[in-house]
């Protein structure tokens, strides 16, 4: 009994799902009326004004080609949309912007002049050792914005893809080496 209750419960709920609302049709015709606007004078007008493209800068431009690997998964070794690690990610973004760069994390960290965490800009480097079992650095990722005293850059983490994150999370603060700029 309870067996063709369920059944037939099932029956009416598939059968009302396919069912839909008509809408009422309006028989009465709609009427619109648009009030014309006067002419202005042609002392009166405003012209246009027309707005200048807005140059990129050469560290803009490594930016943007890096962003666009967001969401790419980690695959070590990687330098393509199929997969990136930390380096490989930066090499091409530079590499794609005529700028030559190594291809690992710890030789792209003796490049370019050391700089204070407080100093970092757009396009600077930052050099992490994520590993206690690693004496050099393993990990790099490039400063894509600095606000209010929080820096956030773009890499590629083994555990999800290319991302931007902040250096105020606890993970990559304490495994912060060092910042260097490259432009």
């Amino acid at each position: 009994m309870l067996r063709k209750f369920c059944y037939i419960l099932i029956i009416c709920l598939v059968a009302s799902c396919g069912a839909s609302k008509k809408k009422a049709v309006q028989n009465t015709p709609r009427k619109i009326t648009v009030a014309a606007k006067p002419d202005v004078p042609k002392r009166e007008r405003v012209p246009v004004k027309r707005t200048i493209p807005i140059k990129h800068s050469k560290v803009d431009d490594v930016i943007d080609s890096a962003l666009k690997f967001s969401g790419v998964r980690y695959k070590f070794g990687g330098t393509t949309k199929k997969g990136m690690d930390c380096s490989g990610l930066l090499y091409v973004a530079f590499g794609e912007n005529d700028i030559k760069l190594p291809r690992t994390s710890y030789h792209m960290a003796e490049e370019g002049k050391n700089i204070r965490v407080g100093d970092v800009e757009k396009g600077d480097l930052l050099f992490f050792k994520t590993s206690k079992r690693s004496k050099r650095i393993n990990h790099v990722g490039m400063v894509v914005s600095v606000k209010n005293d929080e820096i956030k850059f773009v890499h590629a983490s083994s555990s999800r893809g290319v991302i931007v994150s902040s250096l105020r999370e606890g993970y990559w603060n304490s495994a912060f080496i060092k910042a260097t700029r490259i432009l």
